[in-house]
């Protein structure tokens, strides 16, 4: 896959409340996973959010680490675990699908998604994994208001 910083590699004709389908994970919320679960590697992330020091991202310096379906996130997190807050428009089904790949492969997956437990990729790839439903709604990046849609914590573990 090949993405293009200047539409965003989280952009979709999805109706959202932002210019693009970029959801900065909250740091708190983050932080307090991290304590949990030792997060090594960000798998989808820009270099202005990126939460941990290995990362993939279409602004990456490094072409190589630029797109995350081309790497083993396995191997790439080592002894810890993954972190994915994936692109929320109409890639989703296909992020989903490549943690769903990677826990199989012996990673631990930990996704922040939007609870749309309606939709093809949720029972696909979510239903299957523990789902931790988040109360109330969260506020992402620098936004002022909470997001307009509720978030869960999809916890993909090795068989």
């Amino acid at each position: 896959m090949t993405y293009e910083p200047s539409t965003g590699f989280y952009s979709s004709s999805t109706a959202m409340s932002s210019l693009d389908d970029t959801w900065s994970t909250p740091r708190a919320f983050f932080d307090k996973c991290a304590l949990e679960f030792n997060f090594t590697l960000d798998a989808a992330a820009l270099k202005s959010s990126a939460l941990c020091d290995k990362w993939f991202g279409p602004d990456h310096d490094n072409p190589d680490r630029q797109d995350a379906f081309e790497h083993d996130w396995s191997k790439e997190a080592g002894n810890g675990a993954v972190w994915l807050n994936p692109p929320y428009g109409k890639t989703i089904k296909e992020w989903m699908a490549k943690a769903d790949l990677e826990s199989k492969r012996g990673a631990t997956v930990v996704c922040l998604v939007p609870s749309r437990t309606d939709t093809a990729w949720w029972h696909e790839s979510v239903i299957h994994h523990e789902v931790r439903f988040i109360r109330g709604r969260l506020k992402f990046g620098q936004a002022k208001n909470a997001a307009p849609f509720p978030s869960a914590l999809v916890v993909m573990r090795p068989l």
